[in-house]
């Protein structure tokens, strides 16, 4: 088993995740998760924005079979859009179709995306769809087409492991796109395996629609991207005010003032809530470097030790299934 694998697994070991949204904060959950409710978040935001960043906003959570939690989901975006427009901050939003009901029924969740979407251009803010697992790829585009008859004020994610990553750019090249590897186990049939070909695909994908597209928010903080897309830009006469860089709260910080200070447009991915886990883990399987990114803010004695237990209990499973 990769690694890669090995951090996607524990993201899906329910375990671990109940004792992370238990003990989170006990945790260091705070070094990569803004806060556990809006109040905090915004400061967070605030204490960003003062250093002239800007701040996309996800409210966790993801994969929801309830109605109830679905709404309960929509109802706390709604909170966050009207904070950001209460306190007046750099923000938009960034959110999960299978959050708000995707799984459950399709005309449920463009109704709850409706609404966030409606509220939120009503404020002049944006909304990014984030892009999940290939089995909810193809509704999710859908559901963007439907809302795009009516709104303006949408994007989504293009991630460069799958092959069709190149049709879905210039499909939607009139978008601002946020694009990005890829965090989820994908299947041989759909996507690239192999790390030199998401890389170089991203950077083909990145290249495009820095010439042809909207707005381009570059997700990553492998630092050799970042440079090419420097040097590309510069050659190519390309305006700062045409994209920006992404990176995670609580990852690279220094890179990010950096870039920020050299005046490019820089947003921060800042989540927060207590289901965590699941969204830290995957990070860590989309690039393994990350651990060392953030190992001595958030793993400790006590929290090597659950690391531990959850780690051991999913390898222990992984080799019963195989008897």
């Amino acid at each position: 088993m990769n690694l890669r694998n090995f951090f996607i697994g524990l993201s899906e070991n329910k375990m671990m995740n109940a004792l992370a949204k238990k003990y989170g904060l006990q945790l260091g959950a705070q070094s990569v998760v803004a806060g556990t409710n809006v109040e905090e978040m915004i400061e967070s935001v605030k204490q960003l924005n003062a250093k002239g960043i800007s701040c996309t906003i996800d409210s966790l959570g993801e994969f929801v079979s309830e109605k109830e939690s679905a709404i309960q989901a929509k109802n706390e975006i709604l909170e966050v859009i009207e904070a950001i427009h209460t306190h007046h901050v750099d923000a938009h939003i960034s959110l999960k179709p299978t959050q708000l009901g995707q799984d459950i029924d399709e005309e449920f969740c463009l109704e709850n995306l409706r609404e966030i979407v409606n509220k939120a251009d009503q404020y002049d803010i944006f909304v990014n769809f984030d892009m999940e697992d290939y089995t909810h790829l193809h509704t999710a585009f859908q559901l963007i087409d439907r809302l795009s008859q009516d709104y303006t004020n949408i994007g989504t994610v293009i991630q460069s492991y799958f092959y069709e990553a190149q049709d879905y750019i210039e499909k939607y090249k009139d978008y601002r796109l946020r694009l990005v590897k890829g965090a989820y186990k994908e299947s041989e049939d759909v996507a690239y395996q192999d790390k030199e070909r998401i890389d170089q695909n991203l950077i083909n994908l990145i290249e495009y629609h820095l010439k042809y597209g909207k707005f381009t928010s570059i997700a990553t903080h492998d630092h050799r991207i970042i440079n090419h897309v420097k040097n590309f830009t510069a050659m190519h006469n390309i305006p700062k005010e045409k994209f920006e860089f992404q990176m995670l709260y609580g990852f690279r910080n220094d890179l990010q003032f950096q870039l920020t200070n050299e005046g490019y447009n820089f947003c921060t991915y800042v989540p927060f809530g207590t289901d965590w886990y699941g969204y830290f883990m995957r990070r860590l399987a989309e690039r393994p470097q990350n651990i060392q990114l953030v190992a001595k803010q958030v793993f400790n004695k006590k929290t090597n030790t659950i690391l531990g237990i959850a780690a051991g209990a999913f390898l222990f499973g992984r080799m019963s299934k195989r008897k």
